[in-house]
C-alpha cells in the first residue's frame, strides 16, 4: 500500500501541474534567460576584443610601413619626374595580404597610393587616429619629422567574418548543452523534491486508526518544519480521538447503573399505579444520572483542554463564588466555611471556569463523604485547599483516588470521576494536586490542595 502511494505521488510529481514540473519550467526559463544574457555579453566582449586586436595590428602596420612608403615615394619621383599625383607603386608580392595605404601631405594632396587601395577607401577627415568609412577602417599616422600623413585601410567585412566565425564556434557547443541542461534541471528538481513525495506518502498513510508521528529523517529543513507541524496536528487529533473514546467508555461505565435503576423504578411505579415512593425513587435515580452526565461532560472538557485560557485569577473571588453556590442550600449552609488570607488576595494564572469546576468537585466530595464541617481555604501562596473531618481513606486507597471509576465502597460513588476531573484540570494548568488523609495536624479527615503558580 505504501509503495502504491509513493508511486502515485511520483506520477503526480511528473505531471504537468506538479511542483517538480513547475519548478523545472521556471528553472529552465530563468537559466535560459541568464544563458542568453551571457551569450550577448560574450558577443559584445568578443567583438570588442577582435576590433581591439585588428586596430592594434592596423596601427602597427601603419607605423612600420611609413618609412617604406616615404622611400617608395622618393624612388618613384626620381624614376618618374613630372608624373602626375598620386604615384602608384608596383603591386605587392602577396595581393591577398597587401597593405592598402596612401600618403598625404599637409595640404591633403595624395602623394602615393598602393596599387591595391581603392580611391574611395580613404574618404575620411585627415586627422591622426582611427576613423570609419562605409566599408573600411582607417588609421591615420603622422610622420614625426616630415609633414606627411600615412593612411592605412582595413576592410570591415574581414572583421565581421572573423566575429561571426568566432561566435559560431563558441555558440554551437553552448547550444548543444541546452537540452542536456534542461534534462539535468528536471532530474535535479525531481530528485530534490523526492523528500516531498516521501512526506506526502507518509501523510497519506495516516487515518483515524493510525496517527503515529511522521518520520522526518533525511528531510531538508523546510520539510522538517512542515513535518513537525503535521506531527503536532496528528498529536492534537490523537488526543481529541482519545478524549472522544474516553467519553464514550466513561459514559458506558458510569451511566449504565443509573439508567438501569431509573428504568426499574419507573417500571415498578407503573406496576403499582405510580406510588409516590416509587416515583421519588425514580426521580432520585434520574438525578444521579444527570449528575453523572454533568461529571462526564466536565471530564471531557478538562481532558480536551478546549478553550483553556491563561489569565490572572483572583483566588479569593473564585473561592467566594464557589462557596456562595453551596451556601444557597440550607443543608450545606451551616457546614461549609471559607477561610481567607489576611494579605492581599493571591493571584494565579489559569482558566477561571475550569478552576471553579475543580474546586466545586472537591467541595461536593467533601460535603458528601465528610462529617461535620467542610473548610475552603485560600492561602497567601496561591493554594486552594478543601478540608473535611470525615473518616478519610487509607494510604493504599489514597494512592488510587486520582484514577477513574475507582470507588472504595458503595457510599463513595462520586470519587471515581470527581477527583479525576480535578486532577485533569490541575495537570492542564501545570499545577499540582496534593491529597492528604488525615490533613496535617489533624487526627481524621481528608484534604485536597490545588497548588497553582502565582501570577
Amino acid at each position: 500500500m505504501k509503495l502504491g502511494l509513493l508511486q502515485q505521488a511520483e506520477a503526480e510529481l511528473g505531471s504537468r501541474d506538479s511542483l517538480a514540473g513547475r519548478l523545472t519550467r521556471t528553472l529552465i526559463v530563468w537559466v535560459g534567460g541568464v544563458w542568453l544574457l551571457c551569450m550577448l555579453g560574450m558577443a559584445w566582449y568578443v567583438d570588442r576584443e577582435i576590433n581591439h586586436n585588428f586596430d592594434s595590428e592596423l596601427a602597427e602596420v601603419a607605423h612600420r610601413t611609413f618609412d617604406t612608403a616615404v622611400h617608395e615615394y622618393d624612388k618613384l619621383r626620381a624614376e618618374r619626374p613630372g608624373a602626375s599625383l598620386p604615384l602608384i607603386p608596383p603591386p605587392q608580392l602577396y595581393p591577398t595580404d597587401a597593405v592598402r595605404y596612401q600618403m598625404v601631405d599637409l595640404h591633403e594632396r595624395v602623394l602615393l597610393r598602393s596599387a591595391e587601395a581603392p580611391p574611395d577607401a580613404f574618404d575620411v577627415p585627415l586627422a591622426q587616429g582611427f576613423a570609419d568609412s562605409e566599408a573600411w577602417r582607417i588609421y591615420t599616422a603622422r610622420h614625426p619629422t616630415l609633414g606627411l600623413y600615412l593612411q592605412v585601410a582595413d576592410p570591415l567585412d574581414e572583421r565581421r567574418t572573423t566575429l561571426n566565425r568566432t561566435l559560431l564556434g563558441l555558440s554551437i557547443p553552448l547550444m548543444a548543452v541546452l537540452p542536456l541542461l534542461a534534462l539535468v534541471l528536471r532530474n535535479v528538481a525531481r530528485s530534490e523534491l523526492r523528500g516531498l513525495q516521501v512526506l506526502a506518502g507518509e501523510i497519506a498513510l495516516r487515518n483515524g486508526s493510525d496517527l503515529r508521528p511522521i518520520r522526518l529523517e533525511g528531510l531538508p529543513r523546510e520539510l522538517r518544519s512542515v513535518g513537525d507541524d503535521a506531527n503536532r496536528l496528528l498529536q492534537r487529533l490523537s488526543h481529541a480521538l482519545d478524549v472522544e473514546r474516553a467519553l464514550a467508555a466513561n459514559a458506558a461505565h458510569e451511566l449504565r447503573s443509573p439508567l438501569a435503576a431509573a428504568r426499574l423504578r419507573l417500571q415498578t411505579a407503573l406496576e403499582h399505579d405510580l406510588r409516590r415512593h416509587d416515583v421519588e425513587a425514580a426521580l432520585d435515580a434520574l438525578e444521579v444520572l444527570g449528575h453523572r452526565a454533568e461529571k462526564l461532560l466536565q471530564l471531557s472538557r478538562a481532558e480536551s483542554g478546549a478553550s483553556l485560557t491563561r489569565a490572572r485569577v483572583n483566588l479569593v473571588q473564585l473561592a467566594g463564588t464557589v462557596a456562595q453556590e453551596f451556601w444557597k442550600d440550607p443543608r450545606v449552609n451551616e457546614r461549609l466555611s471559607l477561610k481567607l488570607p489576611d494579605t492581599d488576595p493571591p493571584m494565579a494564572l489559569g482558566d477561571v471556569d475550569a478552576l471553579a469546576i475543580a474546586l466545586r468537585n472537591l467541595v461536593e466530595n467533601a460535603i458528601r463523604y465528610g462529617r461535620g464541617r467542610v473548610v475552603i481555604e485560600v492561602t497567601a501562596t496561591g493554594t486552594l485547599a478543601v478540608r473535611d473531618f470525615g473518616p478519610g481513606v487509607g494510604n493504599a486507597q489514597l494512592r488510587t483516588l486520582r484514577e477513574r471509576h475507582v470507588r472504595h465502597g458503595s457510599d463513595r460513588a462520586g470519587y471515581g470521576l470527581g477527583l479525576s476531573i480535578v486532577n485533569t484540570i490541575v495537570e492542564k494548568h501545570g499545577a499540582r494536586l496534593e491529597l492528604y488523609s488525615p490533613p496535617p495536624g489533624a487526627a481524621t479527615g481528608f484534604e485536597a490542595r490545588i497548588v497553582l503558580d502565582a501570577a
